[in-house]
């Protein structure tokens, strides 16, 4: 496998992003768990491409502080993807346009900002520090037009 075959089965997904109203993250959420459920077909396929590329070397080639990370789409359909392996913080930074996650456990019993694995979003204009606590994560970021601000 490799990367051109994880984008394809994300293209679907992403087309589906296209459609939510981010600045409501609670309304967007529902909607990808409804339409994009974490325990369906197309999301599992990409947890198994996510764990087949982090276990073959090619989906997280870079590493700093202790966060592995690899770009998989400079623009999928408007939206920049990148994958992060994290079982800690991660650099403090801004949404300009907002942030949709899918994030998968890989050890323990992990939560990203509190929040359980599955879909998560962030409105735009939000601003955090990524932080997984009580295990680890294989996580993708979305984001809109690539917009991200590093603090």
């Amino acid at each position: 496998m490799n990367s051109q075959s994880l984008v394809d089965e994300l293209r679907p997904i992403v087309h589906v992003m296209g459609s939510l109203d981010l600045s409501d993250p609670a309304a967007a959420k529902s909607e990808l768990d409804r339409r994009l459920p974490v325990e369906g077909q197309s999301v599992l396929r990409v947890r198994e491409l996510l764990v087949e590329g982090r276990d073959g070397g090619w989906l997280l080639p870079r590493e700093n502080g202790g966060l592995r990370y690899g770009r998989v789409a400079k623009d999928l359909e408007g939206f920049s993807v990148d994958a992060v392996l994290m079982s800690g913080p991660g650099p403090r930074h801004r949404h300009p346009k907002g942030e949709v996650d899918l994030l998968f456990a890989t050890q323990g019993s992990p939560r990203f900002d509190e929040r359980d694995p599955g879909w998560t979003v962030f409105a735009p204009d939000s601003t955090h520090v990524s932080t997984v606590t009580d295990g680890e994560m294989l996580i993708l970021y979305f984001l809109p037009e690539a917009a991200i601000e590093w603090l």
